[in-house]
């Protein structure tokens, strides 16, 4: 990184990155319109499964649980990675964060607004859902029930959603107000009400790095908190599959991996699209697949975990149940699982895979379409045989289902491009924030931040 950006000015920095933010490749507009149609496939299935109720989804006796719980636990893991790359990495300060974090930050919000659309979707009646969801007074005498994991997922992804807009929103002001200052006319007065009258002085910077900070500190416990709240919505039942307390960090090593595939995935299309080689760099990238190859460690000792502890605490209920996971009529989503999550990574222990931006897209890829199957092995596999043989049944998704999630994909890929469209992908405060001084600073633009 030294020897691209260190011999810059600040200028420079605002340069180089602000013309990737006007000026984008045609790969941009294709992206776009790829994600725009994924959209429109989503919101018209979703439309049609509104029109003629959930009968034509997969949902029956005894799985009510389907692939909209598994959308929404996976966007959720989606989520953790930008709060991890952000805000921890920031209090252990960790450099090669400041290259990819804004990228993280966007991918997290814009993941948990994606999630917090299939409780809605899930409930069918999408217009009785505040009275189910919110704890609103009202002239029918109706409470949410508050024992419900579907309150706790309001309530977690209410409180995860508001400090991480916080977060990321306070994070971008500065690089708005360097934007205002190269503006005219409509945006200069409208970057400037969004940066707040940002100047840059010695007493803004002040109090900006003691709220970021006071931000990455109250946001980090959330990392480990929202997904162990998502986990608790299997751990507190009965149900043999789920009634384990290895769930909640099992859930959040699983989060964080399938986040960080998610911002590699991202970062390295929008590197090529915003012309930002520059700035995020090889070695940026590899440090990211050296977190996800951690994660993914992780991720492979809870699965052993998982079945050493059926297999040795003799609940027979608990053992039938990992065994049918593995060799039963759902064996194909757990090896699925199993080769993208835990084999397939063990490639990134070579350095010259990890330096190899196409196996590592490839791989990363992978591991999010196994934390997919993971969520999905979990649900499914738990609710389609419990204690009473006689209630035993079957789940195939839907056609709507699989449209859903499609329309799923294409709603968090165009925010986050019509996001890159208008903001820069890397945080240029940060970056101008470790540059070395120079001896003889060059002299900044008039009103320059």
């Amino acid at each position: 990184m030294s020897e691209v950006i260190w011999d810059k000015t600040v200028s420079d920095v605002n340069d180089g990155i602000l013309i990737g933010v006007n000026k984008p490749n045609l790969s941009f507009y294709f992206a776009l319109t790829i994600s725009v149609t994924c959209l429109l496939i989503g919101a018209v299935a979703w439309g049609y499964q509104i029109a003629f109720g959930m009968g034509i989804a997969g949902l029956n006796s005894p799985v009510y649980w389907g692939v909209y719980i598994t959308n929404f636990v996976f966007w959720v893991g989606i989520g953790h990675a930008g709060t991890l790359i952000s805000a921890i990495l920031f209090l252990f300060r960790a450099k090669w964060r400041n290259s990819i974090n804004r990228s993280a930050e966007a991918m997290t919000v814009f993941a948990v607004i994606t999630a917090g659309l299939f409780p809605l979707i899930h409930v069918g009646r999408i217009w009785f859902a505040p009275y189910w969801m919110a704890p609103i007074p009202n002239t029918n005498n109706l409470w949410v029930n508050f024992r419900s994991p579907l309150i706790w997922d309001v309530f977690a992804i209410s409180t995860y959603l508001t400090v991480s807009l916080l977060f990321w929103y306070m994070g971008l002001v500065p690089d708005i107000a360097s934007m205002r200052d190269r503006s005219h006319g409509f945006k200069k007065i409208l970057f400037n009400f969004m940066s707040f009258g940002w100047v840059g002085s010695l007493r803004q910077w002040h109090h900006y790095e003691a709220g970021y900070a006071f931000l990455a500190a109250l946001a980090t416990p959330l990392v480990l908190s929202v997904h162990s709240i998502v986990s608790w919505d299997f751990a507190m039942s009965v149900q043999p599959g789920w009634h384990t307390t290895i769930f909640p960090p099992y859930f959040v090593a699983g989060a964080i991996l399938s986040g960080c595939a998610m911002v590699y995935t991202i970062v390295l299309p929008l590197r090529h699209m915003f012309q930002m080689e520059g700035f995020i760099r090889k070695e940026h990238l590899e440090s990211l697949i050296k977190l996800t190859l951690l994660t993914s460690t992780i991720v492979f000792y809870a699965y052993s975990i998982e079945f050493f502890v059926a297999w040795y605490s003799g609940n027979e209920y608990e053992w039938a149940v990992f065994q049918k996971r593995a060799f039963g009529p759902y064996a194909f989503y757990f090896w699925v699982m199993v080769f993208c999550n835990c084999l397939f990574p063990l490639a990134f222990w070579s350095r010259r895979v990890r330096q190899s931006y196409v196996l590592c897209f490839i791989i990363c890829v992978l591991i999010n379409v196994g934390m997919w199957f993971e969520r999905y092995n979990i649900i499914i596999s738990s609710l389609v045989e419990d204690f009473l043989p006689g209630s035993w049944g079957h789940y195939e998704p839907a056609l709507v289902e699989m449209l859903i999630t499609v329309g799923s994909f294409g709603w968090f890929f165009t925010w986050l491009l019509i996001f890159c469209r208008f903001f820069p992908i890397v945080s240029m405060s940060e970056l101008k924030l470790i540059m070395p001084k120079p001896l003889n600073p060059t002299k900044k633009p008039h009103g320059e931040v």
